[in-house]
């Protein structure tokens, strides 16, 4: 009977150790060991503006930023400006460089696939434009146009161009308790051009389609 029960109860044990890891969630990306700087350039502008993302025991560590003859480094440790410690993979990052105005950083936390946009001012004037609430092509339910920016305040979406910094939006027509690190209970996919957004949201517990023709402006 001891033997019997002792059987019983292993089975009960892989059972439920079975059952609770089915139920975790799965990581967005591979948070490999990063071992080496992350490096953006653009070598086509007479000025070869940059950014690099530096490495510290495995992790994205410190955000730099500069052009040739800019005399200095823009540097800002990468947790502090995020507000939050976080894990990257190197192919679920995009830099967008045009010249030495901005560099636009977009990428998505590997734990848990939260969408971040960072648009980094090379002028020592200007503030950092930081969103933790991006929609970023890196996911693939997002469809985003590559010359777009898009992130979204809970009760709309918001998109920029890259290269004129002209805008457009959508409305929800409500507040919508999203929460950023598990969007896709909430925001399930979009599509987004320079003419139109489109999205399939939940509202009021319902699956609905919404969709604008836009004008950046």
């Amino acid at each position: 009977m001891r033997t019997l029960a002792g059987f019983i109860i292993i089975i009960m044990f892989v059972f439920v150790s079975g059952a609770c890891s089915s139920s975790k969630p799965k990581p967005f990306c591979d948070t490999v060991c990063l071992t080496d700087t992350l490096k953006f350039s653009n070598t086509n502008y007479h000025l070869k503006p940059y950014v690099y993302i530096s490495v510290k025991k495995c992790n994205a560590d410190t955000l730099i930023w500069s052009y040739d003859g800019m005399g200095v480094n823009r540097k800002m440790d990468l947790d502090d400006l995020l507000g939050t410690d976080i894990r990257l993979n190197k192919n679920f990052i995009r830099c967008i460089i045009n010249d030495t105005s901005y560099a636009w950083l977009m990428f998505n936390d590997c734990s848990n696939g939260r969408g971040y946009l960072l648009k980094l001012p090379f002028d020592k004037k200007k503030s950092i434009g930081r969103k933790s609430s991006a929609i970023n092509s890196l996911d693939p339910k997002f469809s985003i146009d590559d010359g777009l920016a898009a992130y979204t305040d809970r009760g709309n979406i918001f998109i920029e161009e890259i290269k004129t910094g002209k805008t457009a939006m959508m409305t929800f027509g409500q507040q919508l308790a999203i929460d950023y690190e598990a969007i896709h209970k909430t925001i399930d996919s979009v599509n987004i051009t320079p003419s139109k957004i489109w999205v399939k949201v939940k509202i009021d517990n319902e699956w609905k389609t919404l969709e604008k023709n836009i004008t950046l402006q």
